[in-house]
């Protein structure tokens, strides 16, 4: 093949190969974490590959303390989701659909737990649960983590709330639909995927989070504090088959999500 032609099709295809370099990048370490599920390490650490066993698979709670931190963080992940979510929620269509003194810097402050370090709004946070008197533990968790899951929420919900056309509410009302069925039929389905990704995201940050929830949890332990400190002991192969699982969930999640939004766009262009 002659090489300005091969150079010619590698710019044609440039973005693709990009995309692709990035995504591979992206998913070694979870490659990686599946590879070492099925690692039978003679030490403590599972670092290096030793031969193939399915031992880690057939007791997941073999490591003491694993699966009740995994419990706890799985309890707040889903909490702290439904309050962020909720919250979050409301909150996207106050910014969106009224006016009220204070909107812009409200619209402005709503940034700052996503723009802020982490170590910062973990230590104020402290700062705050120590004045009050507060007991660390799975409450004072749970506060932080909707606290920081809000904004994210808000920005994905927002974004979906504001490119809806307000002509189809309009319809419903034309049509006398009451505002809880124009809420329920016309504008919540709608709103659906924007509170949905939203959902997920925090649901995400939640269960993953380490460094807010490290400053706030007192003896409580959750999954990622399970983690780090097993990488100063001895990590077990059990974390790598909890870790291999949520990405195969999460995963799964996805797809299913996208198989579902292409059947409802087929049904669409059909009817």
């Amino acid at each position: 093949m002659n090489p300005l032609t091969a150079l010619r099709r590698a710019r044609r295809h440039l973005v693709v190969i990009a995309g692709l370099l990035t995504l591979a990048y992206m998913i070694l370490p979870n490659v990686v974490v599946m590879v070492f599920s099925f690692n039978k390490p003679t030490g403590r650490f599972n670092y290096s590959w030793n031969h193939f066993s399915l031992d880690a698979w057939k007791s997941p709670c073999g490591a003491a303390g694993l699966c009740g931190s995994l419990g706890l963080s799985l309890q707040i992940a889903v909490y702290a989701t439904i309050g962020a979510t909720v919250l979050g929620t409301m909150i996207a269509f106050a910014l969106v659909r009224y006016r009220f003194h204070g909107r812009g810097p409200v619209n402005s402050l709503i940034f700052l737990p996503m723009a802020m370090p982490e170590v910062v709004m973990a230590a104020s946070l402290l700062t705050l649960f120590l004045n009050l008197g507060a007991q660390l533990g799975f409450w004072t968790i749970l506060i932080a983590h909707i606290m920081f899951c809000l904004s994210f929420v808000v920005v994905a919900v927002k974004a979906r709330v504001m490119s809806m056309d307000p002509r189809l509410e309009e319809a419903a009302r034309d049509l006398y639909a009451g505002p809880v069925q124009t809420f329920l039929r016309v504008t919540l389905p709608i709103a659906a995927p924007g509170i949905a990704a939203g959902a997920l995201l925090s649901f995400a940050l939640s269960f993953d989070d380490f460094i807010i929830t490290n400053f706030n949890a007192g003896s409580t332990v959750t999954f990622p504090m399970f983690v780090w400190g097993s990488a100063q002991r001895g990590t077990p192969v059990q974390i790598n088959v909890i870790g291999t699982a949520m990405f195969v969930i999460a995963v799964l999640i996805v797809v299913a999500g996208q198989l579902v939004s292409g059947r409802r766009a087929r049904a669409g262009s059909a009817s």
